[in-house]
């Protein structure tokens, strides 16, 4: 498939899954303010339980979603990071200059944004990464709103940035956000990479044995400790690109099959189960908190100077050139953008702070919610008043 016609399908995805998102997030918070409260929580504490033999996995319906389901994005994530990589536009140096540039400023300071507020209180501190994500489908969602105004390379420059950016994402969890560690799930785990890795060498091309090793290394990283959702990033590694001729490249298969699912059905879900921010007895005080105010000013203030600051910095040093046809307002819109952090961001302040468990366990949605539409409207406002009323090449 063209590498155009892959980007404008991925495109038109990943926008309609955006605004699926906003319906989901919005329907969440009117449940869950309503006299329906009762059922939305009820729903998403009911227990599921799967076991066979000795091994038994007992989860309410919530975790279920957010451990099991979100394997399944983070797969597709995988999926789509390991194919830019070889064949992409992550292929080449010169390509990543720009976007890898902004993707950094924009975890990088929005970090920071967190930590000056909350920089006193260590149990505060665990929510240090909720500002670091962007939201793809979300933010590219809102960007489809203004259709052939804005220049297919500026869409290219958001997502890859937003690709990075999920890398990063991903890396942050493995390293700061894993429990206690089980040795035997681990080392079951790793024989399961190796079996992964030996069937890419010896050029297994059926989808079947490595989907099998994979569901098995997703139910050891979930007893280990790690992450379970780093499973699938680990599983979309292993799966060939690259086969002979005539031969369907199994990475390319399982990504379009996947594809929809994630973005009509999984992160919709996702959105809907995480987003219910009960609203009662929130006050402005409830805002000013240091946790809800350090996550929404990092999304919205952090990824603006991150994002723009450096992408301005790539470019006036000749590092990079601007996205073809596109111009620095609509760049620093894209910024803002970038601060809606939405799905990732509610993943992250699920491990951040456990509901139950943490003081601050509900305080992240409320600064995630305000950040992301905040950011969501404003950068909008700003790249429809700098992209002019002439077409651009569409895709």
């Amino acid at each position: 498939m063209p590498v155009r016609n892959t980007f404008k399908r991925f495109f038109q995805l990943e926008a309609a899954g955006g605004l699926l998102l906003i319906a989901a997030a919005a329907l969440a918070l009117v449940i869950n303010n309503s006299p329906l409260s009762w059922l939305y929580n009820g729903l998403l504490d009911v227990p599921v339980v799967a076991q066979i033999g000795a091994l038994k996995i007992a989860k309410p319906l919530l975790l279920w979603i957010n451990d099991g389901l979100m394997a399944l994005f983070f797969l597709l994530i995988g999926l789509e990071v390991k194919r830019e990589v070889l064949q992409g536009h992550l292929s080449r140096p010169s390509q990543i200059v720009l976007p890898g540039a902004a993707a950094i400023g924009g975890m990088v300071i929005p970090a920071l944004f967190f930590w000056a507020l909350n920089k006193d209180n260590p149990a505060a501190m665990s929510g240090w990464a909720i500002p670091m994500a962007t939201d793809i489908a979300f933010a590219l969602g809102v960007l489809a709103l203004l259709g052939k105004r804005v220049p297919v390379s500026l869409k290219l420059f958001l997502m890859t940035l937003a690709i990075i950016d999920d890398l990063g994402a991903i890396i942050v969890i493995a390293l700061f956000y894993s429990g206690e560690l089980s040795n035997l799930s681990l080392a079951i785990a790793a024989a399961s990479l190796i079996a992964l890795i030996s069937m890419n060498r010896l050029g297994v091309v059926k989808l079947a044995p490595y989907l099998l090793v994979g569901l098995v290394l997703w139910v050891c990283v979930l007893k280990s400790g790690v992450h379970a959702t780093l499973a699938g990033v680990i599983l979309a590694f292993c799966i060939p690109l690259k086969t002979p001729k005539d031969v369907p490249a199994p990475l390319q298969q399982l990504e379009h099959a996947l594809h929809p699912w994630v973005a009509y059905a999984i992160l919709p879900l996702f959105a809907f189960a995480n987003a219910g921010v009960s609203l009662a007895g929130v006050s402005l005080e409830s805002f000013t908190h240091p946790v809800p105010m350090g996550i929404a000013l990092g999304l919205l203030m952090g990824k603006m100077l991150g994002v723009f600051g450096l992408t301005w910095l790539a470019v006036k040093a000749g590092l990079a050139a601007l996205p073809a046809g596109a111009n620095w307002g609509q760049v620093l819109g894209v910024s803002i953008l970038c601060g809606i952090g939405f799905t990732m961001s509610l993943f992250v302040g699920s491990l951040a702070f456990v509901p139950g468990q943490s003081e601050f366990a509900g305080m992240d949605r409320m600064g995630i919610l305000t950040g992301s539409i905040l950011a969501a409207l404003i950068g909008y406002a700003i790249t429809a008043v700098s992209s002019p009323r002439s077409t651009h090449p569409h895709i």
